[in-house]
């Protein structure tokens, strides 16, 4: 049987299940580009390996890789397309622990001026468009699929709700917005008026729906001319469009701390509002960056003071 008949068998019958299955089923055609036209039988594990290693030092992305092979083979030897699992039971030690980048301010400002310069009429995402999904990363703290899968309906304008369905956890929650990012919308909303209530509300020049590979691939550029780089002796992982969210996060918990706010208390509050189940999906999301940490010691000294003798 060749390879990518037995990937889209496994990702038919996961999907089948009710699972997404999106990202996984991404990773299994990508297998099946860099091992060839073969069947089950040619692929050795000196190419799982290599596609496991990729061109770069180890990171967490290996784990991520193993697991959905694991699976993929796990499904074909119970259905006798290949003898044998090719994938290493052993596991390499990860070398590079990813960390998400924090924008500064001064960053998140220069990348949103340099949306209206990086405008190029074969972009598939007008300026304006482009704009306001960043916003919404930042402003709303949504992940890149929640904001593009967002409809007309699903935009409330006058209450200030985003309705935000069946997000990574098959959960569907109401994220209240700020006044300013709901005049942004509001304007957008003006601009692009469409009758149709399931239309999406971020739409490409074409007239459809914007991908996650066009609006990265875009930040991309937008980056670059905006001149934000990583030099924190990690350049392979340069920032990226959901570092937004992830800055969100920290700049939340700065301002907390300045405004001398319960952070304990506010930090179940914090991970309802970015859609996660447990309070530790949102711990990770807490960079420790050099303001944070001033905030937080500054915290530790007022308490100190307040309870020495």
């Amino acid at each position: 049987m060749k390879l990518a008949d037995a990937a889209a068998d496994y990702i038919t019958h996961k999907q089948s299940m009710g699972m997404r299955f999106r990202t996984e089923a991404r990773t299994l055609r990508s297998f099946c580009r860099a091992v060839g036209d073969v069947t089950m039988q040619e692929v050795g594990a000196d190419s799982v390996a290599a596609f496991l290693v990729g061109n770069g030092p180890i990171t967490r992305f290996w784990e991520r890789k193993h697991s959905v092979l694991h699976g993929f083979y796990k499904f074909a030897v119970a259905r006798h397309y290949v003898d044998h699992s090719p994938v290493p039971r052993s596991r390499p030690r990860t070398h590079q622990v990813f960390v998400p980048y924090i924008y500064t301010r001064d960053e998140l400002r220069r990348l949103l001026d340099a949306v209206i310069a990086n405008d190029n009429p074969r972009s598939l995402i007008d300026p304006e468009t482009y704009r306001v999904l960043m916003l919404l990363l930042y402003g709303a703290g949504l992940r890149i699929s929640e904001a593009l899968r967002l409809t007309v309906a699903d935009v409330d304008l006058t209450a200030g709700i985003l309705v935000i369905r069946e997000s990574k956890f098959y959960k569907t929650r109401l994220v209240p917005i700020g006044d300013d990012l709901g005049r942004m919308l509001i304007r957008y909303a003006a601009a692009h008026r469409r009758h149709d209530a399931e239309s999406p509300f971020l739409l490409s020049r074409r007239g459809d729906a914007v991908t996650r590979q066009n609006a990265e691939s875009t930040f991309c550029r937008l980056r670059v001319r905006a001149g934000v780089v990583r030099d924190d002796g990690n350049p392979r992982h340069q920032p990226r469009l959901h570092d937004l969210r992830h800055s969100m996060a920290v700049h939340r918990l700065v301002s907390w701390y300045r405004e001398g706010a319960d952070v304990q208390r506010l930090l179940p509050q914090l991970a309802t509002y970015l859609g996660h189940v447990h309070i530790a999906g949102t711990q990770r999301y807490l960079t420790l960056t050099p303001e944070l940490l001033r905030e937080a010691s500054v915290r530790f000294e007022r308490y100190a003071l307040e309870t020495s003798p």
